[in-house]
């Protein structure tokens, strides 16, 4: 089975929305689908969708643009207590989005350091991977990374497009590499340089939908059953089947997500 490890079904618009992303997905061999949260209020939203699905499981989070929002309605502390009481559900598979943000900028760059460190620490309590976002941030999401968790960092670099050097230092720390569509895009070159030495056992691939349509769909609202065309470059990347990639990133997504690994048992 393909697996979408970052998707984002609560920004679908209506119910028959995500149903339809859902089996339209399903016709073309996925069996999983991972939904991140990135807001508290995506939680029960996340939930509830994750109730109906078997197949859907979820993340939470506060992603970098959110932290100063947030942090303007509850405590570091309160927001602690408030992640650490949903990760108890057996479908909550990851922490995050989180990361840092200095492209936008959306919530001061101390904001989004204090919130990120919490949600480090809480995953590492509670053994869940990261799913990260960094842009145009490396040298303080590596250094943040390296004060809090140390070597053997359990997490991975979503919608990676970032430089070699975050991709060798984040390999270095223990974290996957995760592909989406921008891999397809025909002024990534560098990036599928980058994918080229992106080892096996540390590969994943996403949507991050409804963003970043892989080419032939780029402009469009993306979905998961786009996500073959950004197995079909990597596949080629690696010079390796597409039945050996959905093989192997299907094993490393059970590897990482491990509390989803008893429901392919």
């Amino acid at each position: 089975m393909w697996v979408d490890s970052h998707c984002h079904l609560t920004y679908e618009e209506t119910p028959e929305n995500v149903a339809g992303v859902l089996e339209r997905a399903r016709a073309v061999g996925f069996g999983a689908f991972l939904s991140i949260g990135c807001r508290l209020d995506d939680i029960p939203l996340l939930e509830a969708l994750a109730a109906r699905y078997p197949d859907v499981f979820f993340s939470v989070g506060i992603h970098p643009h959110e932290a100063e929002e947030t942090l303007s309605v509850t405590s570091l502390s309160s927001l602690r207590a408030t992640l650490e009481e949903k990760i108890s559900n057996p479908k909550v598979l990851g922490m995050g989005e989180t990361g840092l943000d200095y492209y936008y900028d959306h919530s001061p760059r101390a904001v989004q350091q204090d919130v990120f460190r919490l949600q480090i620490n809480l995953a590492k309590a509670h053994d869940l991977p990261l799913v990260i976002h960094t842009r145009d941030a490396d040298d303080d999401t590596l250094a943040i990374l390296k004060e809090e968790a140390g070597t053997g960092v359990k997490g991975v670099l979503h919608c990676f497009s970032g430089s070699r050097r975050l991709f060798e230092e984040g390999l270095d720390l223990g974290l996957y590499v995760s592909a989406s569509g921008i891999v397809t895009f025909t002024k990534a070159a560098d990036l599928r340089d980058i994918f080229k030495d992106v080892p096996l056992d540390r590969l994943l691939l996403e949507t991050d939908a409804p963003y970043l349509a892989p080419t032939p769909h780029r402009g469009k609202r993306n979905e998961s059953a786009f996500m073959i065309h950004t197995a079909k470059v990597i596949a080629d990347l690696k010079e390796i089947s597409l039945n050996e990639l959905q093989d192997q990133t299907t094993k490393n997504f059970l590897t990482l997500f491990s509390k989803a690994a008893p429901y392919f048992t």
